[in-house]
C-alpha cells in the first residue's frame, strides 16, 4: 500500500512557475513508476509526465520545455516544476505511482493560471 499526498499548488500569474511535491509513505517508494496527471473542469484526466523507477522521464507535448518531474528516493518524493504557467494549465493536478497491477492516487492540489 502507498498513500501519496500532493502540495504546493496554488494561485499564479501567466508566466509564473510552481513546484508540486508528492510525498509518499508506505512502501518501497524507489521501485515506483511515477507520474503526473491532470483534470481540468469537464475535461478528462490525462497524463503531464512520467518517471520511471530508473529515471527515465516522458512528457505530454503541451508541457515540453516547460515542466521538469524529478524524483528524491532518498526522501520518498518526486516533484513537478512547472515554469512558465499558461491559463490552460490551470487543473487539479494529482500523482500516481504504479508498478503493475499495482496502481495509487493522491488527493490532488489545485493550480490555476490567472491574471
Amino acid at each position: 500500500q502507498v498513500q501519496l499526498v500532493e502540495s504546493g499548488g496554488g494561485l499564479v500569474q501567466p508566466g509564473g512557475s510552481l513546484r508540486l511535491s508528492c510525498a509518499a509513505s508506505g512502501s518501497i517508494f524507489s521501485i515506483y513508476h511515477m507520474g503526473w496527471y491532470r483534470q481540468a473542469p469537464g475535461k478528462q484526466r490525462e497524463l503531464v509526465a512520467r518517471i520511471t523507477s530508473g529515471s527515465s522521464t516522458n512528457y505530454a507535448d503541451s508541457v515540453k520545455g516547460r515542466f521538469t518531474i524529478s524524483r528524491d528516493n532518498a526522501k520518498n518524493t518526486v516533484y513537478l516544476q512547472m515554469n512558465s504557467l499558461k491559463p490552460e494549465d490551470t487543473a487539479v493536478y494529482y500523482c500516481n505511482a504504479y508498478r503493475s497491477p499495482l496502481d495509487y492516487w493522491g488527493q490532488g492540489t489545485q493550480v490555476t493560471v490567472s491574471s
